[in-house]
């Protein structure tokens, strides 16, 4: 690790240890850290750096709409390769909740989820991506079990 000095207003640094207390990190460094991180991952999908992400992507609908519960349905299988899993949780007697986990080439997952979202009938929705780099070689591996598979990591 490289060590830095960085300066501070008082306020500045006042508002960085509430912050960083309120969000459970161990020291300031770490919450600084995580901020870096985190802006360096916006930065990189601002300006489309990043080939491949995985993404959370969730939004709120009422499920009286029938024809809502289909029309997700057929967009995420027809877009099966991007949606790696979803999760669907009952909010009240109208609204659910459903959460997708996606996986693939940024533009794609950045379509499909604003297609998402725009469709008529989701209240709320937000997806949040983050880029990803595949390991090197691209071309995978297996643990010997013959399932083929390539690993992602977060880009730094």
């Amino acid at each position: 690790m490289e060590r830095i000095t960085i300066s501070l207003e008082t306020e500045l640094a006042a508002i960085l240890d509430q912050l960083a207390d309120k969000n459970g990190y161990a020291s300031r460094s770490e919450a600084i850290r995580d901020l870096i991180r985190g802006w360096h991952s916006q930065e990189t999908l601002r300006q489309n750096e990043s080939e491949h992400c995985i993404a959370h992507l969730g939004y709120v609908y009422n499920h009286h709409d029938r024809t809502m519960a289909e029309r997700i349905a057929n967009l995420q299988h027809d877009h099966h390769d991007l949606t790696v899993s979803s999760m669907h949780l009952h909010l009240d007697h109208d609204n659910c909740l459903e959460v997708a986990f996606l996986r693939g080439k940024t533009k794609e997952v950045r379509q499909f989820a604003h297609r998402i979202v725009a469709q008529t009938g989701v209240r709320h929705g937000s997806v949040q991506i983050v880029p990803v780099t595949l390991e090197k070689g691209a071309k995978g591996h297996d643990h010997g079990d013959g399932v083929h598979h390539v690993h992602l990591q977060p880009a730094s």
